[in-house]
């Protein structure tokens, strides 16, 4: 059984970034965590969650089609927090519910890097499963 506890982050392919972070951070009061500009990724912290911006002419936003409008998407993808993370048994859960070939990989989310999943709702919307971030690792001498 899967348990959802929260949302870890959306992902919003926008047009014009400075717009957008100006109206999330200046009118909704997120702020800037993170930024990966050669991919035109924006993180933005909301509470335990994260807003990330991706900008539509970026190498990141190019991936998802056609700009937002008529006929473009602008959100990729919704991620859930899972807990506990069990991921064998997140897999074959999955695997029973006809996703034989969903795979765990290390992303970074609102806690941090750590496990996540991709799948598809049946109307084809893209959906992340997270874990836990992974824990530090210890500094070496």
């Amino acid at each position: 059984m899967i348990n959802l506890t929260g949302i870890d982050h959306v992902v919003f392919r926008v047009r014009d970034v400075p717009l957008m972070r100006r109206f999330y951070e200046d009118v909704l009061g997120a702020r800037l965590e993170r930024s990966v500009e050669d991919i035109g990724l924006y993180q933005l912290r909301a509470g335990n969650a994260l807003i990330d911006l991706v900008d539509v002419a970026g190498t990141l936003g190019q991936q998802g089609g056609a700009a937002p409008g008529e006929g473009g998407r602008n959100v990729e993808h919704v991620c859930f927090r899972v807990l506990p993370w069990d991921g064998d048994a997140i897999l074959g859960h999955l695997a029973s519910h006809g996703f034989p070939d969903a795979r765990i990989s290390s992303r970074y989310g609102a806690d941090g890097q750590g496990p996540s999943i991709y799948i598809t709702d049946p109307e084809g919307n893209a959906l992340e499963l997270k874990g836990p971030p992974f824990p530090p690792i210890p500094p070496t001498s």
